[in-house]
């Protein structure tokens, strides 16, 4: 064989077929950024399906219910804002947000500077420090119901261990529960003990983000403990404490299982909370009129979460 040919066979060797040159890589390029493109949006396809199918659906279809006489069987029929005019001439209505203001006054600004201070102390303890943060969060996770038997046993009028402890010391008995003076603040205490802890876990997670820098500089200048308190641990907390305002009014605004079952609204309708009204209408089977109540419910503890907000921003 003469060396043109052997170099012609070589050349003939070495070029590229159609099937695996350049050519060929562009489609698989193509598919590659096109799995790269819509891959992300598959991944959270299911994330999607079930929020459109659990919360936006139910969300316009109790919208839609609100202006509806419906009753849980038959044809929904039409009556226009008549639910809404009802509801905001309604006397329960109003009592109802009434019983849920008081209860957010006797608990909210109470549970806030208490969660400052434990947070504070908690974040100066150095030993035991794990054991404490559990020990807080503890009646938060027990189970609501179980708490509410305890405090109808703790709080009974006759034989509670409340009134016993005041009876031993010469004082007389308290009606905790049948009466409307001290039903509230039994109902505020019990929410306290329970979800007080959660706060702590907020605040604290906050205060440990402030530079100790700062309480350096205030030492130097002179500043005592209470001064770098309320001069540099408030103010920077703002964030978590508008977080915990807002998350607080909405569980106060929303509360049921606490008056339900430790004094199923009473005496006399002064512990019917928002919540306790809404769950009227559906055990009476007035699906509208919930309806209508929820979504008022809802543009109200807006309105005035969107105040704390507004009130407790932080500044830049």
């Amino acid at each position: 064989m003469t060396t043109r040919s052997v170099t012609a066979e070589a050349k003939v060797f070495r070029e590229p077929s159609p099937s695996v040159g350049p050519r060929a890589g562009k489609p698989r390029r193509r598919a590659f950024a096109w799995r790269r493109r819509f891959a992300p949006y598959l991944f959270v396809l299911p994330f999607v399906l079930v929020f459109l199918a659990f919360s936006v659906y139910p969300l316009f279809f109790t919208l839609r219910l609100s202006f509806t006489d419906w009753h849980g069987s038959g044809a929904a029929h039409w009556i226009g804002f008549d639910n809404y005019r009802y509801l905001l001439t309604s006397n329960g209505f109003w009592s109802s947000l009434g019983n849920s203001g008081v209860l957010w006054l006797l608990i909210v600004p109470a549970q806030i500077v208490l969660a400052v201070l434990v947070a504070v102390l908690l974040n100066a303890i150095k030993r035991l420090r794990g054991f404490y943060r559990v020990a807080f969060v503890v009646p938060f996770v027990t189970p609501l119901v179980a708490v509410a038997q305890i405090w109808i046993v703790l709080f009974d009028q006759n034989n509670g261990a409340v009134n016993a402890v005041l009876g031993a010391v010469g004082l007389p008995p308290v009606g905790w529960l049948v009466t409307s003076g001290w039903a509230k603040p039994t109902l505020a205490l019990l929410f306290l003990w329970k979800t007080t802890g959660f706060v702590v876990l907020i605040v604290l997670s906050g205060l440990q983000q402030i530079d100790r820098g700062l309480y350096e500089a205030a030492s130097l200048d002179g500043a005592g403990r209470m001064r770098q308190l309320w001069s540099i641990t408030v103010p920077l907390l703002r964030r978590s404490l508008m977080f915990s305002v807002v998350l607080q009014t909405l569980a106060v605004f929303q509360m049921f299982a606490e008056p339900y079952v430790v004094t199923q609204g009473g005496p006399y309708t002064s512990t019917t909370t928002a919540g306790l009204y809404l769950y009227h209408h559906i055990t009476h089977a007035d699906l509208g009129t919930g309806a209508a109540n929820s979504f008022l419910l809802v543009i109200i503890v807006m309105a005035v979460s969107l105040l704390f907000v507004r009130l407790l921003r932080a500044e830049d």
